[in-house]
């Protein structure tokens, strides 16, 4: 089971290069970068914490790098650790865009991208770029559906309810299509990873058990569709990695937590890094 980080890349903390550079050294299999375009000041929308009382929405949520520009220059320093996105917003960007920066993400890692796709939580967030906080999830697998398309074809076109183009050019291709992983733990969730998915990532907010049903149902449903799937856990706990291993989870994501200064990040991930075997 390949063990990995996801984190929030701010402007306050240790830098994407010097991250990137620290995940690999330690030997770490993946880095995994959250994105938020912004936070509205309004707040309307309750921070999606579970706990006994309201949670106030913490710094970095405002403050991240776009994940795709500090996944480039990541690429740049190292030579083997896998590039991911936890998640990307992708209703929030056009479909010829975020196709052609992640191309090119792809390109300058050789290959080593892989695209956490998910809808997003903040309405006021989602409103501020034209999207409907109603219909989330329908626009999400049609701009999954217009990425493929970009990236596997010389002169791609799409026709659909959110998208619409004709025929374009749009280079360059990645060096492989990077894999989509559908995020979410709804009951429909599976669904999606395999009408739009090549994996899946879940919050780790199953019990063991549950979690391995899952696991084995969405195995047994790509085995009939003659597909294979991996499963990416975001934020598991250190201490159950035997109960991941046993449920069928591919990859555990340690979620390196924020920190203000690089020695503070840097001795976190030694502390995770004592986990690797």
């Amino acid at each position: 089971m390949e063990l990995g980080i996801v984190t929030f890349p701010t402007d306050y903390g240790i830098g994407p290069v010097r991250l990137g550079e620290a995940v690999e050294e330690r030997g770490f299999g993946s880095l995994f970068l959250t994105e938020h375009t912004h936070i509205p000041t309004s707040r309307q929308t309750p921070y999606p914490v579970v706990a006994a009382e309201p949670q106030p929405l913490p710094r970095h949520y405002s403050h991240t790098f776009d994940p795709l520009a500090a996944l480039a220059a990541i690429a740049a320093v190292t030579d083997r650790i896998g590039l991911g996105t936890a998640v990307s917003l992708v209703n929030q960007h056009h479909p010829i865009t975020l196709a052609k920066q992640a191309a090119s993400v792809d390109r300058i890692s050789g290959g080593r991208l892989e695209l956490g796709a998910g809808p997003g939580w903040n309405a006021e967030e989602m409103a501020n770029h034209g999207v409907d906080p109603a219909r989330p999830l329908a626009r999400m697998l049609e701009h999954v559906a217009a990425l493929k398309v970009i990236w596997a074809h010389d002169e791609p076109e799409f026709h659909g309810e959110f998208v619409d183009f004709d025929p374009i050019w749009s280079w360059p291709k990645p060096v492989r299509q990077p894999p989509v992983l559908i995020a979410g733990v709804g009951p429909k969730v599976l669904d999606r990873v395999l009408s739009h998915g090549d994996g899946w990532l879940p919050l780790p907010l199953f019990t063991a058990e549950q979690l391995g049903g899952r696991i084995a149902e969405l195995r047994r449903r790509a085995t009939e569709a003659g597909r294979t799937v991996r499963v990416t856990l975001y934020g598991g706990s250190p201490e159950a990695l035997g109960s991941y291993e046993h449920a069928g989870v591919d990859r555990v994501l340690f979620e390196l937590p924020d920190h203000e200064t690089p020695g503070e990040a840097l001795r976190a991930l030694d502390h995770l890094a004592g986990f690797l075997r």
